[in-house]
């Protein structure tokens, strides 16, 4: 099916809506506390499992709207649905924040093991949106990857020594600030090693 175009605004709508939706959420029934078939649940668990249908709608919304679901949508799908399912299951909140560290820990692992092979994987997803030349990509996906690396290990470290209050504000807003200036911070080098299409005319 050919994607169809929608607006860049209604596009980051229902990429960010979700995440914004489980801030507010969180942040007006984090100290309620629900009793559900029996068993208490706090306001971080029950605004988790709400936030797992509520992802899986924009992405079905996206996806009628555009005719096409990204291979990273689909693990985030499938990432949430599963550690979301064991935070209520086990009404343990750190299952759902774990589940960032994987996410980043995944394409860390997974750009890591293409550079082994002297392969830049990210050329094959973005190639159409930022061409480079190979020696470019190949810099930028090292970079990208320690990026990753290093977000991993942070969302590790916060959840494990910080407050609920504070993992869900660095999560909503920390770390997609902190890819947005790694992208930005790399702005010279895409120009540097921007592959530009040849003249034919000037052979």
């Amino acid at each position: 099916m050919a994607e169809k175009k929608v607006s860049q605004g209604l596009k980051t709508a229902l990429d960010l809506g979700p995440v914004l939706l489980f801030f507010i959420a969180y942040t007006r029934l984090k100290d309620e506390v629900y009793t559900i078939g029996g068993v208490e649940y706090e306001g971080f668990i029950v605004v988790t499992a709400a936030f797992v249908p509520v992802l899986l709608a924009s992405i079905a919304i996206l996806w009628k709207l555009t005719g096409k679901i990204s291979r990273m949508q689909v693990m985030t799908a499938v990432l949430v649905i599963f550690f979301g399912g064991l935070t209520v299951w086990f009404n343990d909140e750190k299952f759902f924040k774990i589940k960032t560290t994987i996410v980043y820990g995944f394409f860390a692992t997974i750009l890591g093991i293409g550079l082994m092979l002297k392969k830049s994987w990210l050329e094959y997803v973005m190639d159409d949106f930022l061409p480079l030349t190979n020696e470019g990509w190949m810099i930028f996906t090292k970079r990208l990857t320690l990026a990753f690396a290093a977000l991993a290990i942070a969302n590790e470290f916060i959840w494990r020594t910080m407050s609920t209050d504070a993992w869900v504000k660095i999560e909503t807003f920390g770390f997609p600030v902190a890819l947005f200036v790694f992208f930005m911070s790399q702005s010279w080098l895409f120009q540097k090693y921007a592959d530009e299409p040849q003249d034919e005319n000037s052979a």
